[in-house]
């Protein structure tokens, strides 16, 4: 099990390295970029991003042994940024390791959907001008990027 929140970039060749194991036919990872979206005040040249600490890490503790018993997941990635995170940047890496591939996608579409849905993370635009914009909260309870 991995589950994190991080100041710092997160690596994609480390979590393929998580997810590596014997008898581990299917491996997925999802990467969520920061996108240049554009806003009334201008472009998106970074978000910020806030958690509830102990509260998002028990929720992603929650969803990896939601992966396991549903989908039989053997290994999973939960990573999200934290501060400010540049278009371009990677915001959040999900992936799941399980001996075949259809439940490996499976579980990877339901971690990235439930994330997005149940922790606690939030996230705040940041425009060239340094304007910040909070954006609107999507329909549902839906809080993260990605």
């Amino acid at each position: 099990m991995s589950v994190a929140l991080s100041a710092r970039p997160l690596s994609m060749a480390r979590a393929l390295r998580e997810l590596d194991g014997d008898r581990l036919g299917g491996v997925v990872v999802f990467a969520g970029r920061v996108r240049p979206d554009r806003t009334e005040s201008g472009p998106v040249v970074a978000l910020d991003y806030e958690a509830d600490p102990a509260l998002a890490l028990d929720r992603l503790r929650a969803l990896e042994r939601e992966a396991r018993r549903r989908f039989g997941a053997r290994r999973v990635v939960l990573w999200h940024r934290v501060g400010r995170v540049p278009v371009g940047g990677v915001a959040v890496i999900v992936g799941v390791a399980t001996p075949h591939r259809a439940p490996a996608f499976a579980a990877t579409q339901y971690l990235i959907d439930a994330l997005k849905a149940t922790v606690p993370i939030w996230k705040t635009d940041r425009g060239r001008s340094g304007r910040r914009r909070r954006p609107p909260p999507a329909p549902g309870p839906s809080r993260s990027a990605g």
